[in-house]
């Protein structure tokens, strides 16, 4: 009984570490959200962001490099959202899957 205690807790000890953001980063990699460290590693500046209208109406940010994708909301400069009206609600706009070599199937 004691065993599997002491095996539970060292377990979750473990399992809570991968939580968290250290300050080398996971795997050796720095923990700046920034960069994209896949194939074609790069910063996210250098690719191109399009518009996706959430069901109520409001903007997000959308950036997919053909691995992997991005999504943040689109915020005004008090931070409230913003809904533009920029499309339909569930419908993009904008280039999102440019700048980057890697083909996107859809």
């Amino acid at each position: 009984m004691i065993k599997s205690k002491i095996l539970l807790v060292t377990a979750l000890g473990f399992g809570l570490t991968a939580c968290g953001d250290f300050e080398n980063g996971l795997r050796g990699y720095p923990s700046d959200k920034t960069r994209d460290r896949g194939i074609n590693g790069h910063h996210l500046s250098t690719l191109q962001a399009g518009i996706w209208v959430d069901p109520n109406g409001c903007d997000h940010w959308i950036i997919d490099d053909g691995v992997e994708g991005y999504l943040s909301a689109r915020l005004d400069k008090f931070g409230k959202p913003v809904c533009s009206g920029v499309a339909p609600p569930t419908h993009t706009v904008g280039d999102f899957k440019g700048g980057s070599f890697i083909p996107d199937p859809n």
